[in-house]
């Protein structure tokens, strides 16, 4: 039997702003993440496209991961505060 996800805890408005203006920019973003595995991640990719399925909000990279945005730590080496 697999574990439930987590409930998505929503991060705050105007680092999703900021997030919206790096997609935007089209501009390499060093991404710090966990993985479905708990374990920090780390890229340098673009972020393509910022969606929400089933009230969860995610990235998608243009290397093609996909990340949900709770469980970013920090983008560009800013850290995300907590939710709104």
């Amino acid at each position: 039997m697999s574990a439930s996800p987590q409930p998505y805890q929503p991060i705050d408005c105007n680092y999703y702003d900021r997030l919206e203006a790096w997609a935007t920019l089209h501009i390499d973003c060093k991404i710090d993440y966990y993985d479905e595995s708990g374990q920090q991640q780390e890229l340098t990719a673009i972020i393509e496209d910022l969606y929400t399925y089933e009230k969860v909000e995610y990235m998608r990279m243009s290397t093609g991961i996909v990340i949900r945005l709770d469980k970013l730590i920090a983008v560009n080496d800013i850290p995300v505060p907590a939710s709104c």
